[in-house]
């Protein structure tokens, strides 16, 4: 994500934090949001306002639309290599 997208996604964020709920599910950890928003501090300012007040569901394991092609033996897709690891 650019700098703009970065932005208006912490804009998205404050102007919901503490006004209603709001729910978000990443596959990234809460670590590795600098490299994807591509700033560490809109990060961790978006971080902040996400957490504050709130409760984390981490949950482990595959995700059921993986096991739901295994069980139907149809391939699984490779992950997709994020832009900036491209050769």
């Amino acid at each position: 994500m650019d700098r703009v997208g970065a932005h208006l996604f912490f804009q998205l964020v404050n102007s919901r934090y503490e006004k209603g709920a709001t729910v978000f599910t990443s596959n990234k950890s809460f670590a590795e949001w600098g490299e994807v928003l591509g700033d560490t501090a809109i990060a961790a300012s978006t971080l902040d306002r996400i957490l504050h007040h709130s409760t984390v569901v981490n949950i482990k394991g595959e995700s059921y639309r993986w096991m739901s092609r295994k069980r139907a033996g149809l391939p699984t897709p490779t992950p997709a290599v994020p832009l900036h690891e491209r050769a």
